[in-house]
């Protein structure tokens, strides 16, 4: 093996001379003379201190779609007339050299590089995106989203008219992150092709957004139906567009899963609702998702819904809480974990509050004020209802009493046991007087039915 190492770098070497005399050959006399002196390491400094590498590579030219041309055409200079400039920066020198693309190419045929160069020309140059020496077209080069990325991932901006300015640049890595890593830009962007990208003006970014946020329904066409009927859309048909949309609660290139991370989607709604959102984090549901990382809690889109979100201050919604809360207060797999019952939903359609609501709404009486969960627990500011939050829970309690109940004193709650069953270590009394009935009736009924029976046998044998 050592013996034909020497033989093994010698012929890769060859192979290398041979590859670069074939591709220099296939150049004209001028672009060789060229080459003389940048196949070359050497560097040329800006007055910015930059510095930029000069050297060519002979087979990017031969791979270029301007193998052509020649050097001297798209430089200016010859072996014989090679003058010396200076140039501030790196960045002007690419500006400057870019302005002999538009000798060839016509840029009124392609508005959005029109519109490139006449605004950016200072940030985003032709080279930027299709190279320098080894031009070749973007088409060939990239599929998919790399069409797109390879101007995209550069520092691109869009103008608005109102003159706000904003990066057109997305980030690949939160892109391949998203949700949407398998669809192409252009199944979102439906007016963008390789063949025809049109310069769109919009009045401003919120016109944009509002726009873009209609391509959504195309794949999510359920869920747009659904906001049709939410208080968001509500909002919008009214004129306020500063009212949420698609793109407003789910992200546009870094768009996550709203299941996944409970917190960030609850954090979404706090872009609009601050004072909401600081209340609800001090509260039981809050404080145990936010300090303790636990997701089995509710957050606003389980109470409100997240598209088809409906005014809480409406009748319909009222009544519709005792089911809302027994969306976690009812699932037993939850409630075990940490030592609360299951039956608090059901004891509250049990007694007189839980009895009349469910007979008003039977009847389409939504409009009565009857107490529901939030009008003793509070809505966003839920406490718990043991140790020292105990007596808060109790002064709620009274006020709610004291709206339907105006003589109610400090000790009318403690008439109510609770969400809880009564038991011989909680409220004994009233345990041991439903025992009492649920022995007593029974065997009444049973001594009825009993003495009903020998009636009809005396009245047989008597006959």
């Amino acid at each position: 093996m050592n013996i034909q190492k020497p033989h093994l770098i010698f012929s890769v070497v060859l192979a290398a001379l041979l590859s670069f005399s074939v591709a220099e050959a296939q150049l004209s006399e001028t672009d060789q003379a060229c080459l003389g002196c940048h196949q070359m390491d050497q560097s040329i400094k800006f007055g910015s201190g930059e510095t930029l590498s000069i050297k060519v590579n002979a087979n990017d030219i031969e791979k270029s779609v301007h193998r052509i041309i020649g050097c001297s055409t798209c430089h200016g200079f010859t072996a014989d007339n090679h003058p010396q400039r200076s140039y501030k920066s790196k960045k002007e020198f690419s500006s400057l050299s870019a302005r002999k693309c538009m000798q060839c190419h016509d840029t009124k045929k392609n508005k959005i590089h029109e519109k490139l160069i006449r605004e950016s020309a200072t940030t985003t140059t032709c080279t930027d995106c299709h190279g320098s020496h080894n031009v070749r077209r973007v088409r060939e080069l990239a599929k998919g989203n790399q069409y797109c990325l390879t101007c995209h991932s550069k520092e691109l901006e869009v103008h608005y008219k109102d003159g706000h300015r904003e990066r057109a640049m997305v980030d690949e890595a939160a892109l391949n992150k998203s949700v949407h890593k398998n669809l192409s830009c252009v199944d979102c962007h439906v007016m963008v092709s390789p063949e025809d990208h049109p310069v769109r003006q919009f009045q401003n970014k919120r016109d944009f957004s509002m726009v873009m946020a209609e391509n959504c329904r195309r794949c999510h066409f359920d869920k747009y139906s659904r906001t049709l009927e939410g208080i968001h859309f509500k909002l919008l048909t009214q004129g306020n567009a500063k009212a949420p949309i698609c793109s407003d609660c789910h992200g546009t290139h870094a768009i996550a899963s709203a299941r996944k991370d409970k917190l960030a989607n609850a954090q979404r709604c706090e872009q609009c609702h601050k004072d909401i959102y600081a209340i609800y984090a001090k509260s039981v549901h809050g404080a145990a998702l936010i300090n303790e990382n636990i997701e089995d809690v509710p957050i606003c889109s389980d109470c409100h819904k997240a598209h088809d979100n409906a005014g809480p201050h409406t009748a319909n919604f009222r009544i519709s809480v005792p089911q809302i809360c027994a969306g976690c207060h009812a699932k037993k797999e939850i409630m075990q974990k940490y030592g609360l019952s299951t039956k608090v939903v059901d004891t509250y359609l049990q007694d007189f509050h839980g009895v009349t609501m469910k007979f008003y709404k039977q009847f389409g009486q939504t409009d009565k004020q009857i107490a529901v969960c939030i009008d003793c627990h509070g809505v966003h500011n839920i406490v718990r209802v043991k140790n020292q939050s105990a007596a808060v829970v109790k002064q709620h309690l009274l006020k709610r009493c004291q709206k339907c109940h105006t003589d109610a004193t400090a000790n009318f709650p403690d008439s109510w046991v609770s969400h809880y069953e009564p038991n011989i270590k909680k409220a004994p009394m009233v345990y041991l007087v439903d025992l009492g009935y649920k022995i007593f009736i029974p065997f009444m009924i049973i001594g009825l039915l009993l003495q009903i029976v020998l009636h009809l046998w005396r009245y047989a044998v008597n006959r």
